[in-house]
């Protein structure tokens, strides 16, 4: 396995005193695409939160890169892991090239220009997530997808080996969802960072994911490479649905398909046949 990149033990998290995270240890693998999987409200992006120093931890240790969190300053952080919250928000005037250079924020003095070097960086991330041709077009003018790739090709322009992604696919059609998960796959592959996603849809993690984190209630249940932590007994167990893991002829990747409820089944089969 690769060497972490990020380290919690025993780490908890709270909001307004009420738990969130309880006691958890996780290490992250380097270079890996990981997925963090659970039911809503289990933990999955107040653990992305404190990882990113976000959010203050109630107790434990959390580590990025071999040093505990509080050595790190924030400039020092920002250029280390770079992350994407959900839903982001920007004025819809503002052009795709100018939201692409706030990425760079971390490599600027407070009162200076745009240098060659953040140039270079926002031209490099405009045409990993294949966007350059619409540099100049308002944020308001763009589709689902492209403005989803605009906020990545931003994070992407952070020039961080790490990249934090929550919910990426959230609000876009499947086209767009797969469109997005691919171009991080591909990012993965060529330029070797390592990315930590908050998925819900399993069979996306499934397909794109090297490595699943499974949170239960503010707890990790299972961690992993995604074949063998994404099993029927434990998305059973995390999310209460049954399921079976189905292979389909020429795709090498398994799927996972929900089973409805025995009373719902008989009551469809009943309503069929009437």
């Amino acid at each position: 396995m690769a060497e972490p990149f990020a380290r919690l033990r025993d780490a908890r998290a709270d909001y307004d005193g009420t738990p969130a995270l309880h006691d958890i240890t996780l290490d992250l693998p380097e270079g890996k695409v990981i997925a963090f999987c659970g039911p809503n409200g289990s933990g999955k992006s107040t653990a992305l939160r404190l990882m990113r120093g976000l959010h203050r931890p109630a107790g434990g240790q959390v580590e990025i890169a071999g040093r505990p969190l509080a050595d790190w300053t924030a400039r020092e952080l920002a250029r280390a892991v770079a992350m994407l919250s959900q839903s982001p928000e920007a004025p819809p005037e503002l052009s795709v090239a100018d939201l692409v250079m706030l990425g760079r924020f971390a490599h600027r003095g407070r009162f200076a220009g745009p240098t060659a070097a953040d140039r270079a960086a926002c031209d490099r991330a405009l045409a990993a997530t294949e966007m350059a041709a619409l540099r100049a077009r308002p944020i308001g003018q763009l589709s689902g997808g492209q403005i989803q790739r605009a906020w990545i090709a931003m994070t992407l322009a952070q020039d961080a080996p790490r990249i934090f992604l929550d919910e990426p696919t959230n609000h876009l059609d499947v086209a767009h969802a797969f469109e997005v998960l691919d171009l991080i796959l591909r990012l993965n592959r060529d330029e070797g960072r390592s990315f930590v996603l908050v998925l819900h849809d399993l069979n996306m993690a499934m397909r794109h994911a090297d490595h699943v984190v499974l949170f239960a209630e503010g707890r990790i249940v299972a961690a992993g490479p995604t074949r063998g932590t994404l099993t029927e007994r434990r998305v059973a167990e995390v999310f209460g649905v049954a399921c079976q893991i189905v292979h389909l002829p020429g795709d090498e990747t398994p799927v996972l398909v929900p089973l409805p409820k025995r009373g719902f089944a008989a009551r469809a089969f009943a309503s069929a046949a009437e």
